[in-house]
């Protein structure tokens, strides 16, 4: 990994303030132009921004910047860094634990029926395949069809599902809506939106018949008198 100067803008206008380093210098130095640090020099340019010292920083040393005033030629060199960073690995395909290699298949089923939406880049991101055996698993011909059966990829842990929401939701993105017939829905027909007919039926008012009901008036004023006359007795 190049080694790289930190705020070069910064550490420029620490160089102008405090060392007799020429403009030339300092501009290659910070990988500026010489007009840019004459502007800083001059006030024309960076205000605001606080110098940074190179010393404190540990990328240069007292030694190297007065060997620089002494040579006008002379070409600062960065010092060399006391810790060295390892380099950031180049993310790849999620490594699979071998004890769970053998459940890939299963998931990749479940991907593929369940969410359509996501291209092969990204399932093979979810849990660590090939293009190639997504393929085979999409068409129905891997060695092992007749044996598949869908399985959630963040149940089996291979993927969380922090991960498997945040891919649904990018393939999501700038996808139409589905439509009706897409959905399974369609709409009725005029003659069942036109049915008057409500869904209960009316009880239907029975007849009064008045004969019934004198009858029924009778025989109970007849009953306190018959029972008066029994009391007589």
């Amino acid at each position: 990994m190049a080694q790289q100067l930190l705020m070069p803008k910064a550490t420029a206008i620490w160089l102008v303030d405090n060392t007799a380093l020429s403009f030339d210098q300092i501009a290659q130095f910070c990988k500026l132009h010489p007009l840019e640090v004459k502007a800083i020099a001059d006030g024309e340019a960076a205000q605001g921004i606080k110098g940074l010292d190179p010393i404190a920083t540990g990328q240069l040393s007292r030694d190297e910047i007065a060997r620089a005033e002494g040579n006008p030629n002379y070409k600062l060199k960065l010092s060399e860094p006391k810790v060295r960073v390892p380099e950031s690995k180049r993310r790849g395909p999620r490594y699979t634990p071998v004890s769970k290699r053998q459940d890939r298949p299963n998931a990749i089923l479940w991907l593929v029926r369940n969410h359509p939406e996501l291209k092969d880049a990204q399932i093979s991101r979810l849990v660590g395949t090939t293009k190639s055996t997504i393929e085979q698993i999409r068409e129905r011909t891997h060695w092992n069809s007749a044996n598949l059966a869908p399985m959630d990829p963040v149940t089996l842990g291979l993927c969380s599902q922090i991960d498997l929401d945040m891919e649904v939701e990018k393939a999501s993105k700038g996808r139409p809506l589905p439509t009706a017939a897409e959905l399974g829905a369609t709409l009725q027909s005029a003659q069942e939106t036109e049915r008057l007919t409500p869904s209960y039926e009316r009880e239907e008012e029975k007849e009064i018949d008045a004969d019934a009901v004198f009858r029924k008036l009778s025989s109970l004023r007849s009953t306190p008198k018959d029972e008066d006359e029994d009391d007589q007795f």
